[in-house]
């Protein structure tokens, strides 16, 4: 799919000066950070200047951070998803990154009252008054394509419902065209990652972005989101650890949605929790748990759990006191049994610590094509859980730093070497996944996600139980096949060993002899490259053309050096 030309799909320019703005501010940033992200990760590594890039990093990344949480906030719209996506990583950004975009999660600026009434007032067909008992005209929250404020049902209305006291979230005036615009940008900035090899041989952004569009534009219809609440309320339904408002469709439409205000303690305000005496840690297990049951157990789950669509409600007298509610169900996703089962598999298989079932379960779910290698990445995958298996996030963050790093290098090497890819639909399980990790990781910075994979794989075993007998009926079968197979390999391998045809491949070391050796020609370059240019130098105030001359001549050597110093 090509990048589109303008700021919406199948237009080509933006409609008018503020979208083309819009359009443009975009880019730029995305442009300006994409080579500077290049240059330093990229080029300067190339050429021998890995610390002074390394010493740099985390200045730069703050950096970045502060200037888009700028940009997210003045433009608002899908920038502000972008933000709170980012924030919630607090399992893999530095401290200083997640705690300058934490804001955009409450930050986002309110519209002004007369253009939401008149909106609402257009889609309800009645002035507010009548449509509601009272109307609170200072939201309650400000998100990036709408915002909630609290009122009350008339009397027949609430007869109805079994409730007055409602949320009416109201969508942004003029959303839909902003949306329109960043989608067309992030198409193009998706077009230029494509052309480089180090992302579009690992995932399609295109396709990413054509599933983000689905999604945005899914949450900006509000019966959708109704729909989805109901849908996500009937699954939980026996479970009284979660609570989903009532929809009030007698007040819902495309553009305006009324739900039950259930409003509670945020599940990320640790000290109110804790005044409620409520144990953060308990809320962060019972909430992984929660999510491994939306994504695991049914396949349907709410892919924006950040801190502001979860609140903590307490409940005397419950195991557990308090109940987990979920709001905003704009964004929810689906997966296939085949995928589920996949995901169920590499759940067991991480619980486990069984690097070949883990393994197979990622070339299962589609992340790791079949014809790779997989002996050398097997070796990591154990060394990986002897040595950091069952730690939690902050128990990770006291392991030697360097130790982290020369393991990082070597795993990371594993890794790149093998053909992984992002499979479609997949966004969204990341997605959820990666918000719930860091949500339970600011709750509790003790916390252990392997408590919750441990008793959840368990679970996994004994409701497939069932199927042991089949399994392990066709572990026999193969097992025969490969003792059968056995004598007649031993003879083949015999006899190639005298014909001197067998020989050993060290795929490690061959891949560090040729690094060291481009390393070398890399050197060799840079050095006449300045032998050139400095010696040209000199030579301009006594032999200007000649100095010229060695000038060109050193981008000849300071080219060869840049692409590596020959081919791989």
């Amino acid at each position: 799919m090509p990048p589109a030309r303008g700021p919406a799909a199948g237009s080509a320019e933006p409609a008018t000066a503020a979208t083309r703005a819009r359009y443009r501010r975009i880019l730029r940033f995305a442009f300006r950070y994409l080579m500077q992200t290049w240059w330093y990760e990229l080029v300067l590594p190339r050429i021998g200047f890995e610390r002074v890039a390394e010493r740099g990093r985390a200045r730069r990344m703050t950096g970045i951070a502060q200037r888009f949480h700028v940009l997210a906030v003045e433009l608002g719209g899908l920038m502000i998803k972008v933000g709170q996506f980012l924030s919630s990583r607090l399992d893999v950004l530095p401290p200083e990154i997640t705690r300058e975009l934490a804001g955009l999660q409450d930050e986002v600026p309110a519209a002004g009252f007369p253009a939401i009434r008149e909106l609402a007032e257009g889609e309800l067909g009645l002035p507010l008054e009548q449509a509601y008992a009272g109307f609170d005209e200072q939201p309650v929250a400000a998100a990036s394509l709408g915002q909630a404020h609290r009122a009350r049902l008339s009397a027949q209305d609430a007869q109805l419902a079994g409730h007055d006291g409602v949320i009416v979230k109201v969508q942004r005036p003029g959303i839909r065209s902003i949306v329109d615009v960043d989608l067309a940008a992030l198409r193009r900035v998706a077009g230029w990652l494509s052309h480089i090899r180090v992302v579009s041989r690992r995932v399609d952004p295109q396709a990413l972005v054509a599933e983000f569009a689905v999604t945005s534009l899914e949450e900006i219809d509000y019966l959708h989101e109704a729909v989805a609440a109901e849908r996500f309320a009937a699954m939980f339904a026996r479970d009284p650890r979660v609570v989903v408002p009532d929809v009030v469709w007698e007040r819902t439409t495309r553009r305006v949605l009324t739900l039950a205000d259930v409003t509670a303690i945020k599940i990320n305000d640790v000290d109110a929790l804790r005044a409620a005496g409520i144990d953060p840690h308990e809320v962060a297990s019972v909430f992984a748990e929660v999510m491994f049951e939306q994504v695991l157990g049914q396949g349907y789950f709410h892919a924006d759990p950040h801190p502001g669509n979860v609140f903590v409600t307490p409940a005397p007298g419950e195991t557990p006191g308090f109940r987990l509610t979920f709001i905003d169900f704009g964004m929810m996703g689906e997966i296939t049994d085949e995928l589920r089962a996949g995901l169920r598999r590499l759940v067991v298989a991480v619980a486990a610590r069984d690097e070949r079932g883990l393994i197979q379960s990622i070339e299962d779910v589609g992340i790791l094509l079949p014809s790779a290698d997989t002996a050398e990445l097997e070796r990591a995958m154990a060394q990986l859980f002897d040595r950091f298996g069952g730690m939690g996030f902050a128990q990770l963050r006291r392991v030697d730093p360097r130790e982290f790093r020369d393991f990082g290098q070597e795993f990371g090497q594993v890794v790149r070497s093998l053909p992984f890819q992002l499979p479609e639909n997949f966004l969204l399980v990341i997605r959820a996944v990666s918000l719930t990790s860091g949500v339970c990781s600011a709750i509790d910075p003790e916390f252990n996600i392997w408590d919750s994979i441990e008793p959840f794989a368990s679970r996994l075993l004994r409701e497939e139980s069932g199927n042991v007998a089949l399994s392990a009926a066709r572990e026999l079968v193969s097992s025969a096949a490969v003792f059968a197979r056995l004598p007649g390999r031993i003879d083949t391998l015999i006899t190639r060993v005298n014909d001197g045809m067998v020989t050993v491949s060290t795929p490690a070391l061959d891949r560090r002899l040729s690094r060291l050796e481009r390393l070398v020609r890399r050197a060799v370059g840079a050095v006449v490259f300045a032998g050139f240019l400095i010696g040209g130098i000199l030579l301009l105030p006594s032999a200007l053309p000649l100095g010229v001359v060695l000038m060109c001549v050193s981008a000849i050597p300071l080219g060869y050096t840049l692409v590596g110093g020959g081919p791989r």
